[in-house]
């Protein structure tokens, strides 16, 4: 038996994590990789990964480790506690408006232009949907996809 503390985290193998448009504090995909974590924490991650290639552009625009953060989540602190953790201790300090333009552009970043890319984010859309023309992006993508891996219909 395990004598790690159990934390208030979501169960991701009964709902996805927050979406990649969320944001605390102004940043944009933070709340769905604190959901991971946390999750992750409470072996309750389902098929979502903490410190993925998604999370790792929120841990280096924002300045934090992956292991740093995962340490704190399991101090059981909300969102709040876990923002003026990250202000604190980030080693990229930023400003609001930075923080807004990046949050920004990740909301509405499609594939790279490179053929591998393109292909990846294809062949990813067409597993979830053949009538849907309107997923551009990579939040499109992962919304949708975590719509479908939790019943809804494309």
């Amino acid at each position: 038996m395990s004598d790690t503390k159990k934390i208030i985290a979501p169960d991701l193998t009964q709902r996805p994590p927050r979406s990649p448009r969320s944001r605390i504090g102004g940043y944009a995909l933070l709340p769905r990789m604190l959901d991971k974590g946390r999750a992750t924490i409470n072996s309750k991650n389902g098929e979502y990964h903490f410190d993925c290639p998604l999370d790792q552009h929120i841990l280096n625009f924002a300045g934090i480790d992956a292991k740093a953060l995962l340490e704190e989540l399991k101090t059981d602190k909300g969102d709040g506690e876990i923002l003026e953790w990250i202000q604190t201790n980030s080693k990229t300090k930023r400003s609001p408006w930075e923080i807004k333009q990046w949050s920004d552009y990740q909301e509405n970043r499609g594939p790279d232009s490179d053929a591998e890319t393109l292909q990846f984010f294809a062949e990813y859309v067409a597993k979830l949907t053949k009538t849907r023309e309107d997923i551009r992006t990579w939040a499109d993508v992962l919304e949708l996809d975590d719509h479908v891996t939790f019943g809804g219909k494309a």
